[in-house]
């Protein structure tokens, strides 16, 4: 008999699922290795709905934490709820970058699956009851979390069925496509996309049962960016000494070595100056890894101002390497769709160009 699987989402359905459930008063919780991009989900869905982020990470909690802190009331016990939660009748929170109010709050219930068994008991009534001891949650707090997965050797806990049951849960898996949009729309250095598109099984390499100290996955390509950007800035002999010590400290060694090798083919790439000086007769090369990097850095430097020359030398490329480059161009300039030398050229790819 074949063994089941569950059904996995990727993150831009992720975020749409957590909104309905959001909509419907539910609490989502999304399960995923670490490292894939759980947090920057609750992120996003708080800037989605103008909501101010509460990061509660559950495996740090007392059971204080989630029911209040006892206190004296009027001769009476009662127990105290912490600044954490917003209550009923708090204000709404400002947000100190616009001055304006926030719509509500988002409580992200982090690493929910790494929390003792009395702090998922304490949860139980936060999460369904909407309360905090004896306090209602405000109308205006939504709540998701998120956790690792039982197979990662992660530090997780086993579920309650209790909890399980109160809980919408979705298991989040790694898109290749889908981070790539998101690292050109967030700016990350193009020679990285430009890597994980030539080597697409190098964005995640995780495996629970590893010996390196460290793995590839989104979380450590963006930090891996830094170490670009940061040493380009530095000059050339930073990047030659201390690059390849920072990379394979962050993603581990094979993968490091292979994007440091990757890193030299930019030194022999056709200048930009001279494709624009002379686009129909300039050197076309033929090499997968190579075009790869080459239409990273052509999509980096085409402007509204130089699209036109540009077009004339990617049209000598390849068409999937066409494609390739005019979408990177475009997801980093968006107004480069309504040039005309661009429309022209998408009269013959639009399908491909704009999907």
């Amino acid at each position: 008999m074949s063994e089941l699987r569950a059904i996995q989402v990727k993150p831009v359905q992720a975020q749409r699922l957590i909104s309905s459930a959001m909509r419907s008063r539910l609490v989502a919780v999304l399960h995923g290795s670490p490292g894939i991009g759980k947090s920057d989900i609750g992120r996003a869905i708080a800037r989605k709905f103008n909501l101010k982020l509460i990061d509660f990470r559950l495996a740090q909690c007392d059971p204080t934490d989630l029911l209040g802190f006892p206190t004296i009331v009027g001769g009476r016990a009662d127990y105290l709820p912490m600044v954490t939660f917003p209550i009923e009748g708090d204000p709404l929170p400002i947000n100190e970058e616009t001055g304006q109010p926030y719509d509500g709050w988002l409580l992200f219930f982090d690493e929910i699956t790494s929390a003792l068994p009395a702090i998922q008991a304490a949860a139980y009534k936060v999460v369904l009851d909407r309360m905090v001891g004896q306090h209602r949650l405000h109308e205006c707090v939504a709540m998701i979390a998120a956790g690792n997965l039982e197979g990662d050797n992660a530090i997780v806990q086993p579920m309650s069925t209790a909890l399980q049951s109160r809980l919408v849960h979705l298991e989040l898996i790694c898109d290749v496509g889908e981070w790539i949009d998101w690292a050109q729309k967030k700016g990350l250095d193009h020679k990285v996309t430009d890597f994980i598109q030539f080597a697409p099984k190098h964005l995640y390499s995780f495996d629970p049962d590893h010996t390196d100290k460290t793995y590839a996955c989104p979380r450590t390509w963006e930090f891996a960016n830094r170490h670009l950007v940061d040493l380009t800035a530095q000059g050339p002999e930073a990047l030659k000494e201390d690059l390849l010590p920072l990379l394979a400290g962050t993603l581990g060694e094979g993968i490091a070595l292979e994007f440091n090798v990757f890193l030299d083919i930019y030194k022999d790439l056709p200048k930009i100056d001279a494709i624009l000086a002379n686009p129909t007769q300039i050197m076309v090369p033929t090499a997968p890894s190579v075009l790869y990097a080459l239409t990273g850095t052509i999509a980096h430097h085409t402007t509204l101002d130089n699209v036109e020359t540009m077009l004339q030398y990617v049209s000598r490329l390849a068409p999937e390497f066409q494609v390739t480059c005019l979408k990177d161009a475009k997801k980093r300039n968006e107004r480069l769709v309504k040039h005309p030398a661009v429309q022209k050229w998408a009269v013959n790819n639009g399908k491909a160009f704009f999907s």
